[in-house]
């Protein structure tokens, strides 16, 4: 069995049930206006986070935020009924793939009892952390057909979508551990993730140079994939892709970074404009191949993208399942999932990608799923759990 490492940080997450009622009454009672609505709004009170859930409603759109306070978070959680749970894009990955009986390493930056209760046994770990703490994420997922009233404007969500409120120090440090090496050295496959949550340009700067000792110690031919993700500081993507870009096998985002990265709003069932959309990303992010997963497909960018087809099928089902299922998903309800009709548009919009781009490009249309309560937060991760769990078992 080929050994995965799974990086660089994970979360205690609080994910809230959604109810539309509690958070109309927050938006009376805080007075919130149409002018107050901006996708960039600060987070430092509870007062800005609802602004901040309300203007993500209102743009249709997912993200991720940091949050000046964990009091914020927890005032607001407790108005909801909530679950714990566990994130990060790596522990999520190794927690799909773990479903499976696949056993990984991940990293970590931050434990407590929540971890050691929630971490499945398949799943070994490496933490820099020298004392227990807990900072956790405040996780929103909204259904599609809310309604939200501002002022005088009616918000209407079109489709579902997750928002990711953080603030916590470990992952803003993003500390290495120096075991970290020693995993590396046996590791067929390397994920990482996470500098999206450091601040400090010279932290990241430390960090990553700490990472590129770390990967000194890879063997010859394993496979770095690196997963973007909203970052707290904009500005400092582009410091992460000019440390590691020529490191990495396989640089991977979703649709909403891919549009942050563009600076513009994508039809993603464009294939014409895609094509052109894609050569201004690999302009911006020159890497061996681009990964993109959205809504309606997976596609994989670069000369030798056919390679990854297999593994971007994987993600697409194992990222279905817990699209309709949620957690705790068995191989057999996995596999009846992977059964279903795939979405007919993005079948559509992959045949005539490929048409244009040639062996380019590789698309796997997304599954057709249609259920009551889809869960939207994790999908990414879980996609990067069935695309890992095909690699390792390559």
């Amino acid at each position: 069995m080929k050994h995965a490492v799974l990086g660089l940080g994970g979360t205690v997450d609080y994910e809230i049930v959604w109810d539309t009622a509690t958070l109309q009454a927050l938006v009376d009672e805080l007075g919130v206006t149409p002018a107050d609505l901006d996708l960039r709004h600060p987070v430092r009170t509870e007062r800005d986070l609802v602004v901040s859930i309300a203007s993500f409603v209102a743009a249709g759109v997912g993200g991720e935020r940091f949050v000046a306070s964990s009091d914020v978070i927890d005032t607001f959680a407790a108005r909801f009924a909530t679950a714990i749970t566990l994130g990060g894009t790596g522990v999520r990955a190794g927690i799909a793939m773990a479903a499976f009986g696949l056993p990984s390493t991940v990293h970590l930056v931050s434990i407590d009892d929540h971890v050691r209760r929630l971490l499945p046994r398949a799943i070994s770990y490496v933490c820099s952390a020298q004392a227990d703490s807990l900072d956790p994420h405040l996780i929103v997922q909204y259904p599609a057909g809310v309604h939200l009233r501002v002022g005088d404007r009616e918000l209407v969500s079109t489709e579902p979508n997750r928002l990711i409120y953080a603030h916590d120090p470990p992952n803003a440090e993003l500390v290495l551990a120096e075991g970290l090496g020693d995993v590396l050295a046996t590791a067929d496959v390397f994920v990482i993730c996470g500098f999206n949550t450091v601040r400090d340009p010279a932290t990241l700067a430390t960090r990553l140079a700490d990472l590129r000792r770390h990967l000194t110690r890879l063997p010859a031919g394993a496979l770095v994939i690196y997963e973007d993700a909203g970052f707290h500081v904009p500005e400092l993507a582009d410091l992460v892709r000019e440390r590691l870009l020529d490191a990495i096998d396989l640089y991977g985002m979703n649709e909403d970074e891919m549009q942050a990265s563009l600076a513009a709003q994508v039809d993603l069932l464009d294939a014409t404009a895609m094509a052109g959309h894609l050569a201004d990303l690999h302009a911006r992010i020159p890497a061996r191949t681009l990964m993109v997963h959205s809504r309606y497909w997976a596609l994989a960018y670069g000369p030798d993208a056919g390679r990854w087809r297999t593994a971007l099928r994987g993600g697409v089902h194992m990222a279905g399942a817990r699209y309709a299922l949620g957690d705790g998903f068995t191989p057999d309800q996995h596999a009846q999932v992977a059964a279903g009709p795939v979405h007919a548009a993005g079948a559509a919009f992959g045949t005539r990608l490929e048409e244009l781009l040639g062996e380019q490009v590789c698309v796997v249309p997304a599954l057709d799923l249609r259920v009551e309560r889809p869960t939207t937060i994790g999908l990414g991760d879980t996609f990067m759990g069935g695309l890992v769990a095909e690699l390792v078992q390559a």
